[in-house]
């Protein structure tokens, strides 16, 4: 009998750990654990398409909320990062209609469909000049690790790293809905996924974005620690 009780105990144990990195989610969350995924250059060689995040050269979303205005563009441009060719997105925020924030992104997609998120070069301006170059931050450097934007195969409760740069870039997201509806003034989405994201520097503040088949987010809302929405108003490839 004491065996027994002692494989119950085992079995209950494994049933309530914290979740760690696994195939089907490979940048899982587990704070109790160093961060180590693993990247091979081989992995990334055949990528496969990921209908929450398509990474199509020449696709723009452009997106608006308060008075900000925010276009995203996915260049035909990549960068070789940890020996994986990325695919360079570019960000743009504008504030009545002057240029506040440019982001140089970079991701890429392995071989089972995961978009890896490997860093990013930003700039914030003021009057036309550049302020600050913090948040900057590229895997492979100074112990930045790459992170997942969307998961091949996303469960609800999925929770894994955007990012990691110690003490500086610490995103994370949580699978929070799926085959969701979603109006935004662009159009109504289907089939659309929604996740839940913040940072273990402020984890005070929370946001939710909404995914949509072969466009990516369409909406995103501040719902903890501040305020503010973005929606998507038009798409062009």
């Amino acid at each position: 009998m004491a065996a027994a009780g002692a494989l119950a105990i085992a079995i209950l144990a494994v049933g309530c750990s914290t979740p760690t990195p696994s195939v089907r989610n490979p940048a899982a969350l587990d704070e109790g654990q160093p961060y180590a995924p693993v990247i091979d250059a081989a992995n990334f060689s055949d990528p496969i398409t990921n209908d929450y995040f398509p990474l199509d050269p020449g696709l723009v979303t452009v997106f608006e909320g308060g008075d900000e205005h925010v276009e995203v563009t996915v260049t035909a441009d990549t960068k070789v990062i940890m020996g994986v060719t990325t695919h360079v997105i570019t960000d743009q925020v504008f504030v009545g209609g002057e240029l506040q924030e440019d982001t140089i992104d970079w991701y890429a997609a392995d071989n089972v469909g995961n978009v890896w998120y490997f860093g990013e070069q930003t700039a914030e301006y003021e009057n036309g000049e550049i302020t600050t170059t913090e948040g900057s931050w590229e895997a492979g450097v100074d112990g930045a690790l790459p992170g997942i934007i969307m998961l091949a195969d996303p469960q609800v409760g999925d929770t894994y790293r955007q990012e990691f740069y110690s003490g500086q870039a610490e995103d994370v997201a949580k699978v929070y809905a799926l085959e969701e509806s979603v109006t935004v003034p662009k159009d109504t989405y289907d089939l659309v996924l929604v996740t839940e994201d913040w940072s273990l520097l402020t984890p005070d503040v929370h946001e939710r974005k909404w995914y949509a088949p072969r466009i990516g987010v369409v909406s995103e809302e501040t719902i903890s620690g501040g305020s503010g929405t973005l929606s998507l108003i038009d798409v062009r490839r």
